[in-house]
């Protein structure tokens, strides 16, 4: 006997719950429209917008709308073309500004920039793994501030995904940082200080030669009324003064000068003879000018230096072989 075909049990169909069906739509929606990418400016920037105040698309738009493309709109100045358009506050108008449009995606103009100093910092593959690490805007903060090459450390270390190794290396690089900072600082006090030292003395010259030019203009006049021979003879003195305090100048504190750099040399190992020499190149050009200037002749002192003899006590007063020098 044939046996009968059972017919199967249909269950009949769950209801659709129509609210959370049109959510997920929405969401497919945003998501589908990113994708496909927009390339007029208002276009863009009025897409962005509407995805973040689609009902309950704020929790999707840090998916959906990633940092990368705020600073794409920040950098070309995509927000401009928001200006005409209601503010959504009564008949305010929008102006355009890269203010108004983070106001407009419901975040501070503040924090936004936070995240886009930390995305060129670091880079969106390392700040993610930072993000899931846990790492806040602090201690990213203070990694900016890092140099490049200890930035770019920290940015490999980060894509393996270790914390402890991130934020030990993070310590190490700081504490370098800071050290280094420090040795800066003060080498850029020191010539701070060394500038200013320089530039008294060079006010100080300057007074001393608006002095000896004061003076020559006194002798100038006054030998105007004596005779020749009594002018040439103060005439002379007056120079012979001059070269006297320039003598002293290099033979005792420029010496003195010299010999201090030496010392210090020693002890750290430097060598300023090069600096030394274009010192005494420069006062040897100086001196060189003066003779062309005065078409002096290139020979040996006369037979008769009894005004010289300021020179050759000079030379007795010198420390034993520093004349030979």
């Amino acid at each position: 006997m044939a046996r009968k075909a059972s017919t199967p049990k249909i269950d009949p169909m769950p209801e659709i719950n129509q609210e959370a069906f049109q959510e997920d739509m929405n969401a497919v929606g945003v998501l589908g429209a990113i994708a496909q990418g927009m390339h007029e400016e208002r276009d863009l920037v009025n897409q962005l917008l509407g995805q973040a105040q689609m009902a309950d698309a704020f929790a999707k738009f840090s998916v959906t709308v990633t940092t990368s493309k705020l600073a794409y709109v920040k950098e070309n100045k995509l927000y401009r073309a928001l200006k005409g358009m209601k503010s959504g506050h009564g008949d305010q108008f929008l102006t355009g500004t890269w203010e108004e449009f983070c106001d407009l995606l419901g975040r501070s103009r503040e924090q936004v920039d936070r995240d886009i100093a930390n995305l060129r910092a670091f880079g969106e593959e390392a700040l993610e793994s930072m993000s899931r690490m846990g790492i806040g805007y602090r201690e990213l903060r203070q990694w900016r501030k890092l140099p490049e090459d200890a930035r770019s450390a920290l940015i490999e270390a980060a894509k393996q995904g270790n914390k402890d190794a991130v934020e030990y290396l993070a310590e190490e690089l700081i504490a370098t940082h800071t050290k280094e900072k420090a040795a800066l600082e003060k080498q850029v006090e020191d010539l701070r200080a060394d500038n200013e030292a320089l530039g008294e003395r060079m006010a100080r010259k300057s007074r001393e030669l608006d002095e000896t030019v004061h003076e020559l203009e006194k002798t100038k006049r006054r030998i105007q009324t004596m005779k020749a021979d009594e002018a040439e003879k103060e005439l002379r003195q007056e120079a012979t003064a001059i070269a006297f305090e320039a003598e002293a100048d290099i033979s005792g504190k420029l010496r003195e000068a010299f010999s201090v750099m030496l010392d210090h040399a020693e002890k750290t190992g430097t060598d300023p003879r090069t600096f030394q020499a274009g010192l005494v190149r420069h006062l040897e050009k100086l001196l060189l000018q003066i003779r062309e200037e005065f078409q002096l002749p290139d020979g040996e002192a006369p037979d008769d230096i009894s005004e010289f003899g300021w020179i050759e006590q000079m030379g007795k007063s010198q420390p034993a072989g520093a004349a030979e020098d």
